[in-house]
């Protein structure tokens, strides 16, 4: 999965955070290798009691994986950054809306990202430039009576 264009490293994330988004590195790259049917279903069982991630969470978590990882910060490394950052929204009680889809402009590339408040974090692209294919969300929350 491509990005649309290189990233820059964020700066300022403090140090425990960068060393928190390595550690989710490793399983974030493992879940990686799995097929598509199978991420959804580990990220279904990941997301169970979390809240709704907010747009500045979701940020935070992004920008942590792309300063603790060139391959994250990278153009290719859309896949392991957006599994590491709802992996790191998890850790912090809360769940992004991971996503994989493409992009709707030729030339076809496939991408992954995170969205929070139903909208993408991070991508720096119009609204409509990609479409989803598949998206694991926030639990649904239970309803009183």
């Amino acid at each position: 999965m491509t990005t649309p264009s290189a990233l820059e490293r964020p700066t300022g994330v403090p140090l425990t955070r960068r060393l928190t988004a390595r550690l989710v590195l490793l399983p974030a790259i493992v879940i990686a290798l799995l097929p598509p049917r199978r991420i959804r279903a580990v990220l279904g069982v990941l997301r169970r009691g979390a809240a709704p991630a907010t747009a500045e969470q979701a940020r935070s978590a992004r920008d942590a994986m792309c300063a603790a990882s060139l391959r994250c910060a990278g153009p290719k490394g859309c896949l392991p950054r957006s599994l590491g950052a709802a992996l790191l929204c998890r850790l912090g009680g809360t769940w992004p809306t991971w996503c994989t889809g493409v992009r709707v402009v030729p030339p076809f590339t496939a991408h992954a990202w995170i969205e929070a408040d139903g909208a993408p974090v991070g991508e720096g692209v119009p609204e409509g430039y990609f479409a989803r294919l598949m998206a694991v969300g926030p639990p649904p929350r239970p309803t009183g009576r």
